[in-house]
């Protein structure tokens, strides 16, 4: 009789254990989903150029405009979880993302395929992604918690490598509209299985939404987001590329600083507001909690070198070894892997360290890979070197992700888990599009730099060619092909023995670039370490966090 009875308490357990789980299954893959989309539109767009019978620059504008909306309406999408309850928004922000993958799936022409991927997923995303931290953050206590933030962290991290893989194999052989029509049907299945994650209900009274705050920093936001995203395009001071000019210069240092002037507006309203006693959009009180503000900006810092890197690694296998999406994918998913096994090993090194520890170990660890890259990245691969550093380039961040999202929810009290998972994500969305801004400037700055000396103290190169070279530079240069510096310098004219020198000084100027633009997110890693110094230091115990929140 004790054994039965023990054993029947046994499964029940172990049956209560499964629901418990369940949550997370849901909650995971609507994360995955969220990353994986933006990774498959990046390797798509030469065959969306091809579909819809446009250009690059319009594909990149859709996927600007798709960053735009989510950076600009994510803090008003956790107040809007606060006031209909998280679960309900996460289930029509589903709902809404579902409905705009069945369109971009369906799109017949360029406008289509915009309002339903820029405009309507990006709108459902951001009420799903600040629900999804809170709703995590209520369903699970302590090391429960932790494991949890583990996996939605390695999750987004696999969705980021893994999305070039998938991607780049149903462009090539079936058609990127699978991926988007697999989406809608996923979205399906999740709002069926809704039910299994644990609600909080919204409060009693609900607070009015600020329509006010919410135009502000919808605004502020987008200026900022779209400043530093062309900048790459527009230039900074000198203008290239620009559809108009403000005394000369070019117009992404003061569409920066409009957005800055709104935002600086939008923190004085709102602290208007909660001195009179409204209710703000977001409380401003919560920065001054020292853990808080400290997983808001590694959390910025984090998606700052991630989406550097994954913006600079495709460069160099695409353009300068000549790979296909597909096989561009199969050499980050290491990064995938490593990542997904480090995020959720974070629980178990929570029970002899501190948050602050592992995530300064995987700063050291970060900085080792993106060193071993730098030494990895030649003209002609290593593919054992390249493949391990991006390993340890996974190990890194999955210790990052395993204790920063529930570093910021924990910050926090049930009440202000939705300002503080619109937050969160504001803070991810702002490092994607920094790391890519940023850094890419960078890269380009480097090619023009070292392809002009180059160029200069090449003997072979005549003073004719050393001008026509500067003036081509002047008019703005991309990161192309060593084959099409080649055909473009015959199609000049130039002479055997000049072509082979621009297209040497070339291939030198992509490498050397290449290499400075993985150096600079070193040394982004490096200032990481001086943000650390607020996160928490006490372990996970034994004991915190028996099972599910009530």
């Amino acid at each position: 009789m004790p054994v039965r009875e023990h054993t029947g308490r046994g499964s029940r357990e172990e049956a209560h254990a499964v629901k418990r789980w369940r949550a997370l299954a849901v909650l995971g893959t609507a994360q995955f989903l969220m990353v994986l989309d933006t990774s498959v539109m990046n390797v798509s767009i030469s065959r969306l150029v091809e579909d819809f019978h446009t250009e690059v620059t319009s594909i990149q504008a859709v996927i600007t405009l798709y960053t735009l909306v989510m950076a600009a309406f994510m803090i008003t999408g956790g107040k809007l979880g606060d006031m209909t309850g998280r679960r309900r928004a996460f289930a029509i922000g589903l709902a809404v993302y579902g409905a705009g993958s069945a369109l971009t799936a369906l799109a017949p022409a360029l406008w289509v395929l915009t309002v339903g991927w820029s405009v309507i997923e990006g709108l459902g995303a951001t009420l799903v992604l600040p629900a999804l931290a809170a709703l995590v953050a209520g369903a699970y206590r302590g090391r429960e918690r932790a494991v949890a933030y583990g996996v939605i962290g390695g999750l987004a991290g696999a969705g980021i490598a893994v999305g070039p893989l998938i991607g780049g194999w149903v462009t090539t052989y079936l058609t990127w509209r699978l991926v988007f029509a697999a989406e809608a049907v996923m979205v399906v299945a999740m709002l069926a299985c809704v039910r299994w994650i644990p609600d909080s209900p919204p409060p009693r009274t609900r607070p009015r939404l600020d329509m006010v705050g919410m135009a502000l920093s919808a605004a502020g936001l987008a200026l900022v987001v779209l400043g530093v995203l062309q900048s790459g395009a527009w230039g900074w001071l000198r203008p290239r590329r620009v559809p108009f000019t403000v005394l000369g210069y070019s117009p992404t240092f003061f569409v920066i600083a409009a957005g800055g002037v709104l935002l600086w507006l939008f923190r004085a309203w709102e602290r208007r507001r909660e001195a009179h006693g409204r209710d703000p959009l977001v409380r401003f009180s919560l920065f001054g909690i020292p853990p808080l503000r400290a997983g808001l900006s590694m959390l910025l810092a984090q998606n700052l070198i991630l989406l550097g890197l994954f913006f600079t690694v495709p460069l160099y296998l695409q353009i300068v070894q000549g790979f296909n999406a597909f096989q561009t994918g199969l050499r980050l998913l290491p990064t995938s892997v490593t990542m997904l096994v480090s995020a959720l090993s974070g629980p178990a090194l929570g029970r002899i360290a501190g948050p602050r520890t592992i995530v300064r170990c995987g700063l050291a660890v970060l900085l080792v890979a993106t060193l071993w890259l730098i030494s990895a990245i030649r003209p002609d691969i290593d593919n054992l070197s390249f493949g391990a550093a991006m390993a340890v380039l996974g190990l890194g961040m999955g210790l990052l992700a395993s204790q920063l999202g529930n570093v910021t929810q924990s910050s926090v009290g049930e009440a202000e888990r939705g300002e503080a998972g619109g937050l969160q994500y504001t803070a991810q969305n702002l490092g994607s599009s920094l790391g890519t801004a940023l850094i890419g400037s960078l890269l380009i700055g480097a090619l023009v730099s070292v392809f002009t000396t180059r160029i200069e103290g090449d003997p072979r190169i005549s003073d004719a060619v050393r001008r026509e070279t500067g003036v081509a530079v002047e008019a703005g240069v991309s990161f192309v092909s060593t084959t099409q510096v080649k055909n473009a310098t015959e199609r000049s004219g130039l002479s055997p023995q000049e072509t082979d020198a621009v297209v040497d000084a070339y291939t030198s100027a992509q490498i050397e670039s290449l290499k400075a633009a993985v150096l600079a997110t070193s040394g982004i890693t490096l200032v990481g370490f001086a943000f650390t110094r607020r996160l928490p230091t006490a372990r996970l115990t034994a004991t915190a966090g028996q099972g599910a929140a009530p």
